[in-house]
């Protein structure tokens, strides 16, 4: 099942964010083949990032957290809030993973 995680970055978080964006970015390759989506969650004005939304399958909402508790982000508390939630695609798209049946 694909989870999404919401993940909103703590104020005054960006220089570690950018410090630890190396080890972010070779955490998520592990999971590569199962990442539906992945980004930054902008401010309206699309100029600031405040956080990021990644849509990866995993077995269960357990096996998502355990992902989730070792993430170097949230270990190194970039995150002032995280959330996941089950998700079901359910419009077609050019790439990435089918809609459920």
């Amino acid at each position: 099942m694909l989870y999404t995680f919401f993940l909103i970055d703590k104020p005054g978080s960006k220089e570690l964010r950018l410090q630890l964006r190396p080890a972010h970015k070779a955490y998520l390759a592990q999971v590569a083949d199962r990442i539906a989506f992945a980004g930054p969650l902008l401010t309206d004005d699309g100029t600031s990032m405040i956080g990021s939304l990644l849509s990866i399958e995993f077995a269960s909402r357990d096996e998502a957290l355990t992902w989730l508790n070792d993430e170097p982000f949230t270990r190194a508390g970039v995150y002032a809030s995280s959330s996941i939630h089950a998700f079901q695609n359910l419009w077609p798209q050019k790439a990435g993973f089918p809609p459920a049946e």
